[in-house]
């Protein structure tokens, strides 16, 4: 079996850049969330402020992709090595054309998921569970039996109270979803050896599981809502479905004919889109 060359649109890794402005916009604080008021007796917000997190952003980001890369790098080496492949391309290296495309894809998927997610954060302003611990709001001047409290002060720190309007949705468990999400697919198209079939599920399934528990640590820190950490989770594996089967190439392969040997590996310089 080979690989043909199939006329889809190359280039997602060029355009993760641009994708990555919204995310780069709400993380740096040039927009803040919206302002919403609560009631005093909402004890979904009144939850304590813990300071360690069970999987902090420099644990979920570093090893999310550094697991990804890995992964596609001892994939994409075995394929290329085993498939008679020329390139056509100004990039002569068939190794170093084949991980631009797949790691590029991966990485544009990672900048689309958490700029959807930042948008969302700023845009619904969601209180998180620990909101109140956070903001510490002066009850002596309060008048609680008003209801709905939208004239409040908070006496924390300006910055802590921005981060505790974000709570819709977790941003952890999307990206850990699409991270190892994708991985699943990356390993269904791309493992397929005799020897892999009994553990490529065991693979997946512990994959899947990482997503989950970093999904559910946001509940147990009170970071986030259960609500949150769903929507999060579906978001992340909407957008690893979208990358893996209509940006990447991993799942564009057929069978060429039986007189044809070659197959043209494609490169950032090219303008089609590699099947294989």
């Amino acid at each position: 079996m080979g690989c043909v060359l199939h006329p889809v649109l190359q280039g997602q890794s060029w355009r993760t850049p641009q994708v990555s402005i919204p995310f780069l916009i709400c993380e740096v604080g040039l927009v803040s969330p919206v302002r919403h008021g609560f009631f005093c007796n909402d004890s979904s917000i009144n939850y304590p402020l813990q300071r360690a997190e069970t999987v902090s952003d420099t644990v979920l980001i570093s090893v999310g992709i550094l697991t990804a890369s890995i992964v596609i790098i001892l994939g994409e080496t075995c394929r290329v090595r085993n498939l008679p492949q020329s390139s056509r391309s100004i990039v002569s290296n068939r190794y170093v054309a084949a991980l631009y495309k797949e790691i590029g894809a991966f990485l544009f998927g990672c900048t689309v998921g958490q700029s959807f997610t930042n948008m969302a954060k700023i845009a619904v302003g969601r209180l998180r569970p620990h909101f109140l611990a956070v903001c510490r709001p002066n009850f002596t001047h309060i008048n609680c039996s008003a209801g709905y409290l939208e004239d409040y002060i908070c006496t924390g720190g300006t910055s802590q109270e921005k981060e505790a309007r974000k709570s819709f949705y977790s941003g952890h468990a999307s990206f850990a979803m699409y991270a190892m999400m994708y991985l699943v697919f990356y390993l269904q198209a791309r493992f397929t050896w005799k020897g892999a079939r009994l553990i490529r599920p065991l693979v997946q399934f512990v994959l899947l599981m990482l997503a989950m528990y970093t999904g559910l640590t946001r509940i147990s820190d009170y970071r986030h809502h259960p609500s949150d950490v769903v929507v999060g989770l579906l978001q992340g594996a909407l957008v690893a479905y979208w990358v893996a089967f209509h940006v990447s190439s991993m799942f564009h392969c057929k069978q060429q004919p039986q007189d044809r040997r070659i197959t043209i590996l494609d490169s950032p310089s090219s303008d089609g889109h590699t099947d294989c």
